[in-house]
């Protein structure tokens, strides 16, 4: 069943067991997979339900829920200063790697002024990436906001990936049901806006003693947490 090609759907397209699938949902299954009628595919609500379908010409038949689950125990939100490329690559990476939300945010240092096309392709490219990691969940994506309206989020752990020094390292720090991890664009944060978080209950962290770019620092610190998310549940067995 888990290699079943995956698709999302949405709650207005199902009544009962039938999925109304839209013409470029059709035009994937069976044009760019070759699904043929009668072959079944994996629908998604990206909200956490699963189900095994069967493909029946422009619609699917949902025959029965899957409930195995590949997600984080834990709920990551992701806050990351806008860098000036690579943000499309960072949404697909972090998406696989477990992310739950991710907060595009607009630092003192930020170049990138996105448009709302830009947060529909990541919200596609997030899709996309759910699908192909056989997620349950597709991550929310909000609207970029200021680096201090952002601050106000709430989670149970908060982390400010910070400059190297004396902080202490990521892998170190415990881990509530909810984590926020903040990581700024080129050039990092400024002292103000590390002040700032540190004033929201944010500690600072380092990811290790090298110089990261800004497209690799959040892949760094979604895989450090998924890494200690899933050996401590595999401790726990």
């Amino acid at each position: 069943m888990s290699q079943l090609q995956r698709l999302v759907i949405v709650e207005s397209q199902v009544k009962g067991s039938i999925v109304a699938l839209s013409s470029e949902q059709q035009h994937y299954l069976q044009r760019v997979l070759r699904l043929k009628n009668g072959d079944r595919f994996i629908a998604l609500d990206g909200k956490g339900q699963t189900w095994a379908a069967i493909l029946e010409s422009d619609q699917a038949t949902l025959i029965e829920s899957i409930h195995a689950s590949s997600e984080l125990t834990v709920s990551v939100t992701l806050m990351l200063a806008l860098p000036k490329t690579g943000f499309d690559d960072v949404v697909r990476q972090v998406t696989e790697l477990g992310v739950s939300c991710i907060v595009p945010v607009i630092s003192d240092r930020t170049l990138l002024n996105p448009s709302g096309n830009k947060l529909d392709r990541w919200r596609r490219i997030a899709q996309e990436a759910a699908e192909q990691s056989e997620r349950q969940i597709v991550p929310t994506i909000l609207e970029p906001l200021p680096f201090k309206t952002a601050l106000d989020l709430q989670a149970d752990s908060k982390y400010l990936c910070a400059e190297r020094g004396s902080s202490q390292h990521l892998l170190n720090c415990e881990l509530g049901k909810s984590v926020m991890i903040a990581i700024g664009c080129e050039g990092g944060w400024t002292a103000q806006e590390i002040e700032l978080a540190i004033a929201k209950q944010y500690q600072p962290v380092t990811l290790g003693k090298r110089i990261l770019r800004a497209v690799t620092a959040p892949v760094t610190a979604l895989s450090l947490i998924a890494g200690m998310v899933e050996s401590r549940a595999a401790s726990e067995d």
